[in-house]
């Protein structure tokens, strides 16, 4: 699948899904006095923000590579992600603050029928949004829509929180401030997991044991004897992945053979994994502190 039409379409059905959903629950909340349905919205509309970005950053993302940016564009979707968090970080703040001023005013929100039935379709919407980002994001491997899914996720769950807690609002006069207040951390809570991804992928990660360990098995189908790999990075560019890796050859080979022995591991590693090697070559009773 495309992935600059599959963060095209997100996009646009989640701008328009969410622009929907922020008009009936904003004017819900005015409706009901409540804080945390009026942040609920809010939420919603950010989604439509944070899908703009996701389209912004795909478009940037498919420029092919240059002078200038010889590995590509590849990584706007992973700063995308970034700003998406960002903009999940500040509406938390906004919403915390104002639920500790309704908890110090003491203030109460009612809901009425149309208030359950509002928040309950939302839910529904949210959720539905959420796994189309998903299905989309496992299709393309694209952190921009994986992180613009779990934008939805967490306002699905969000309305869920407030679906529940304006159940017993004529109990507790202070539910409604503590709800925002939830809200406001599992946005937070999910920032925090978008950002720990994508700065792993930024700065260079240690590949998957299973990845080391089907690589080694396929250079040792060329090379069995005498040949030890170990120091592995990956880079992920997003539109293409390279690996860094140092071998050790036995010190008497010659130059132009231990030359040919890295070309050949190299070749091999894009033809099986599609990935770009770059293999730097030790002797074997060279000490490398990376060992």
């Amino acid at each position: 699948m495309d992935k600059k039409k599959a963060g095209y379409s997100e996009g646009i059905v989640s701008i328009i899904a969410n622009t929907v959903l922020f008009v009936f629950k904003l004017w819900v909340g005015i409706l009901s006095g409540s804080i945390a349905l009026i942040a609920d919205a809010w939420h919603s509309i950010s989604d439509s923000l944070s899908s703009i970005v996701l389209m912004i950053s795909v478009k940037l993302s498919s420029k092919k590579a240059d002078k200038q940016h010889p590995f590509g564009h590849g990584r706007w979707e992973q700063i995308g992600a970034l700003f998406i968090a960002f903009i999940l970080v500040i509406i938390a703040y906004d919403f915390i603050k104002d639920s500790i001023v309704r908890l110090n005013n003491k203030e109460i929100a009612r809901f009425g029928t149309i208030a359950f039935i509002v928040t309950f379709i939302s839910i529904l919407v949210k959720e539905a949004l959420a796994q189309y980002a998903f299905y989309l994001g496992r299709k393309t491997e694209n952190m921009s829509i994986k992180a613009d899914g779990w934008h939805h996720r967490t306002d699905a769950l969000a309305s869920l929180v407030v679906l529940v807690g304006m159940f017993f609002a004529k109990y507790f006069w202070w539910i409604d401030s503590a709800l925002g207040i939830i809200v406001s951390l599992m946005l937070v809570y999910v920032a925090y997991e978008i950002v720990k991804e994508t700065v792993a992928k930024l700065l260079g990660e240690e590949p998957s044991p299973e990845l080391i360990s089907e690589i080694t098995k396929s250079v040792k189908s060329l090379y069995p004897n005498d040949l030890q790999l170990h120091h592995f990075h990956l880079h992920n560019y997003v539109n293409h992945q390279e690996l860094t890796m140092h071998i050790k050859l036995d010190k008497n080979l010659s130059i132009e053979t231990g030359h040919k022995i890295a070309t050949d591991i190299e070749n091999n590693i894009k033809e099986k994994f599609g990935i770009i090697a770059t293999v730097h070559v030790e002797p074997m009773d060279c000490y490398h502190c990376a060992d």
